[in-house]
């Protein structure tokens, strides 16, 4: 169409709602169309929390990278990363470590399109459109090949993605490969939606998200993302929620944490 904006990639479906374009519009992002607004509104009249819960999200990442970085972690694999926002994995792990590689992953074409512009003049940072559930392709993509020495301690994010993965795709496979290719000392990163906390809510959520977008959503039970961490050691504070990992401050921690309701975690290889 001839008033959509210029920096929309050809072929892209802006009357389909996209996973990461409703984020990008909770945390306030221009990178969104009408279908995106449309289901992030409708998300937000069943779960008013909801932006709380993706800039919580934000924050974790944050906290886990800056925690990676100093664990020794010079590259990172962020795969579902969105589109780029104030607070990115190569900005947090190149102020930490300069020169750090990052690599992000996604399957949405305005979340690399945007993220190439701003990754432009960075040498040790890249991305690639990638489907997560063709992990193979991910690790033997050229660029991530050149950024990323997987016979060397890497990071993997999986930071709300696995919760659009329906278990048909086998996401515990999906992890179990990308585990397989790391290196001892190195470290999975993991936030995904449960149903724990608000069953009600997770599951009106999910039908609203399967309605409207092509990949779904599967909110899991505690026990079901735990399962993700197999052949990983859970650091401390374990499996807990976004505000409960590693708080920069106790007044950061809600009264109930549970309120925001995703696990989030981080593993060391076994």
């Amino acid at each position: 169409m001839a008033d959509e904006p210029d920096w929309i990639p050809a072929g892209v479906d802006t009357k389909q709602a996209n996973v990461a374009r409703v984020y990008d519009y909770w945390l306030g992002g221009s990178h969104n169309f009408l279908p995106d607004q449309d289901l992030a509104r409708a998300i937000v009249a069943v779960e008013p929390n909801i932006r709380a819960m993706a800039r919580a999200n934000r924050a974790f990442l944050g906290r886990a990278v800056r925690f990676l970085a100093t664990a020794g972690i010079r590259q990172f694999l962020d795969i579902g990363s969105g589109i780029p926002t104030e607070g990115n994995v190569h900005e947090v792990a190149q102020r930490a470590v300069p020169g750090a590689h990052v690599v992000y992953a996604d399957i949405d074409p305005v979340a690399v399109a945007h993220s190439k512009t701003i990754l432009a003049a960075n040498a040790t940072a890249a991305i690639i459109e990638a489907d997560l559930r063709e992990p193979e392709k991910i690790l033997t993509h050229p660029t991530v090949g050149q950024l990323i020495d997987f016979t060397q301690p890497a990071a993997v994010l999986l930071v709300a993605v696995l919760h659009v993965i329906a278990d048909a795709d086998d996401p515990w496979q999906i992890v179990a490969r990308l585990r397989d290719a790391l290196a001892p000392g190195s470290y999975l990163v993991l936030c995904h939606a449960t149903s724990e906390s608000k069953p009600a809510v997770a599951q009106a959520i999910e039908n609203l998200y399967t309605r409207s977008v092509t990949t779904g959503s599967r909110i899991r039970s505690r026990a079901e993302i735990l399962r993700f961490f197999d052949g990983f050691d859970l650091v401390d504070p374990g499996l807990v929620y976004m505000p409960q990992w590693r708080p920069d401050s106790p007044g950061d921690v809600p009264a109930d944490p549970s309120q925001l309701w995703a696990l989030v975690g981080v593993g060391r290889t076994i």
